[in-house]
């Protein structure tokens, strides 16, 4: 089913006509500071949050859907901030055409579509191929940041990122449950009050890892896409 497009007038939107025309997502915003990614913004609880704590730096905020662009938006504008821009587009194709190589001081994804059926699991997000592209986008020292609660998908991607080459792993184990001054959001506090842990990877690229170029992104994921102007 094709989206339901609502016009998003915020300033802190940035339609893709405009994403195409910039060569560095810097000049998206007043001044260059480290620039951080959301993946999968929601409602923009998180980075609101995020963003209002350091507003020494700069976030983009991503998400697929148009509604949820918009209720981002507009939290972004009620906190008065002006270090967030946000962008309705696919994960890896902005970090393959749009993000500059070591240019990310951190990259947060907290809670993606688990893909819980067996038989869909490859269409998950995060996997091996996407840890590539990651570290090719990280700056050395940045950060990535994963969140579930999916138990299966939360242990899997803690293995993936402890197995791969250039990430150092942050804590004492493969995930945690221990979130700390970590930002909760709406939709993670529902199943923290439910006694549902929340799993969480934190690792940083290690310093002096020379990452390979990026693989292209499986063929095989598709979804219907409303063109903006």
């Amino acid at each position: 089913m094709t989206q339901r497009m609502t016009l998003i007038t915020s300033a802190c939107y940035v339609p893709e006509t405009k994403l195409e025309k910039i060569d560095d997502l810097q000049e998206l915003f007043n001044c260059p500071q480290p620039l951080n990614l959301e993946i999968g913004c929601g409602i923009g609880d998180f980075v609101v949050q995020l963003a209002t704590r350091h507003p020494e730096q700069n976030y983009i905020a991503i998400d697929i859907f148009n509604r949820g662009c918009d209720q981002s938006s507009r939290r972004i504008d009620e906190a008065g901030l002006t270090n967030v821009r946000v962008l309705r587009t696919e994960a890896r194709s902005l970090l393959l055409h749009h993000v500059k190589p070591q240019s990310l001081h951190a990259i947060y994804i907290n809670c993606p579509d688990p893909w819980p059926k067996k038989r869909h699991r490859k269409r998950r997000l995060v996997n091996p191929d996407f840890l590539k592209i990651g570290l090719h986008c990280l700056e050395e020292g940045g950060h990535f940041n994963f969140s579930t609660d999916f138990v299966d998908y939360g242990i899997e991607v803690g293995e993936m990122l402890l197995a791969e080459p250039g990430f150092d792993n942050c804590h004492d184990s493969a995930y945690t449950h221990e979130l700390g001054d970590y930002p909760i959001s709406k939709y993670m506090r529902r199943f923290l009050d439910l006694g549902q842990p929340i799993y969480y990877s934190h690792y940083q690229r290690q310093p002096g890892y020379v990452a390979a170029p990026p693989p292209a992104p499986v063929k095989g994921f598709r979804m219907r896409w409303v063109k903006e102007s």
